[in-house]
């Protein structure tokens, strides 16, 4: 197996570079990909990264959580302590690459990048596991399950309390159709977005079809509240915030002639900021309530919060600049867009402040995209970018 294509470090001083276990961050992610595992099941997943960090011999193994690892890494000098993060889960999806290393797993894939990013963390920990002499301070490797499935992994291992005294996050995601191996800052602020889901069900009354006097339609009641819910984003949040409130699911009936007696709704919501969240949901649950009500129908409503959005601390946003521009040059760093999807990535705030970047990986299918692949020659300056932001927020 051939090494992928590397770019030459801007910063000369950067010995380290030398220590990147360029192979092995090739063969680590490969092999994760060909035996993907979904949420809250990496228990091959997380055991061979634990083999990983055992074979490090000076860091210390942590299991918050059945299917999370967590290795930590004790500088010879004292310090601030600062984490790093890796999702290792996969999805429900079958793959349609054709990649000679496509998952062996049936309707299970790294559709989203999660094996790049468990790769690339294991490759970061790696290199500065061989400078633990010139490290002043702490470095967490949090090898995360279940960041795709809610109530998500990051709030399993939050509240383990297995993170000591950590002074910050950081975190990266890849992402298609930006350069291959150019790293994209995330906005301060609102990084990515909150995330709702609604399921509900119109309860009506069935009937002949030639008889809708005699029934309460609820494809009619249905089709009322879709539509009245398109004034929420238009008509009562402000101009310009990011929120989308968009139905994805519609079901009713089996017949042509017959009146269904019920209809059954589901629905995605994205918002930014925590006040624009509760008022969204207050407007939902309003419009819903006095729909139905206003035909005659009832209800069952089940609103399930989420992930909120990240919400990047300003000063670790203009580190993480600056260290990746270090290492990598300027040329290959670029303000990225803040992320319309939601990631659990958010809830480690809850501990410290958190900085959330990207990684450009070449043209291609989108995340969660059956034909979705990783550029691997991107992924070595993902741990150049990791490793660097890491060594200057401690010796900052």
């Amino acid at each position: 197996m051939n090494p992928p294509k590397t770019t030459p470090p801007n910063n000369n001083n950067a010995t380290w570079v030398q220590n990147i276990p360029t192979q092995d961050l090739i063969k680590w992610r490969r092999h994760i990909h060909q035996n993907p595992e979904v949420s809250f099941k990496e228990e091959q997943t997380s055991k061979y990264v634990e083999d990983v960090l055992k074979s490090l011999s000076n860091i210390e193994i942590i299991k918050p959580a059945k299917t999370s690892v967590i290795g930590v890494l004790k500088g010879a000098q004292p310090g601030k302590t600062v984490a790093s993060r890796a999702d290792m889960d996969a999805l429900p999806l079958q793959e349609e690459t054709g990649l000679p290393y496509s998952s062996k797993m049936k309707n299970v894939s790294h559709a989203c990048g999660h094996d790049a990013h468990t790769a690339m963390l294991l490759a970061t920990a790696t290199t500065l596991s061989k400078m633990q002499d010139q490290i002043k301070g702490t470095v967490y490797f949090i090898f995360q399950h279940a960041e795709e499935q809610p109530p998500g992994g990051a709030l399993d291992i939050v509240n383990s309390g297995d993170l000591k005294g950590i002074d910050a996050f950081f975190g990266m995601h890849v992402l298609p159709n930006f350069p291959a191996g150019h790293v994209g800052i995330l906005p301060e602020g609102a990084a990515s977005t909150a995330q709702d889901i609604f399921n509900l069900t119109i309860i009506g009354k069935g009937s002949h079809g030639s008889m809708p006097h005699l029934g309460i339609d609820p494809i009619v009641v249905g089709a009322a509240v879709v539509s009245a819910l398109q004034t929420v984003v238009s008509r009562n949040v402000t101009p310009g915030e990011m929120t989308v409130v968009s139905i994805g699911k519609f079901q009713s009936g089996d017949a042509p002639n017959v009146i269904a007696d019920k209809a059954e709704l589901a629905a995605s919501i994205r918002t930014t900021s925590e006040e624009t969240r509760k008022m969204v949901e207050n407007r939902i649950k309003t419009i819903i309530d006095n729909t139905t009500k206003a035909y005659g129908a009832t209800y069952k409503l089940e609103y399930i919060p989420t992930y909120p959005a990240i919400q990047n601390d300003a000063a670790l946003t203009t580190l993480a600049r600056n260290s990746a521009a270090t290492i990598l040059g300027k040329d290959q760093i670029f303000n990225a867009p803040m992320m319309t999807a939601s990631e659990d990535f958010a809830y480690y705030k809850k501990i410290a402040p958190v900085g959330f970047i990207t990684l450009g990986i070449g043209e291609g299918a989108a995340n969660h995209n059956p034909k979705f692949n990783v550029d691997e020659s991107a992924l070595q300056n993902g741990v150049k970018a990791q490793v660097q932001i890491i060594l200057d927020y401690l010796n900052n």
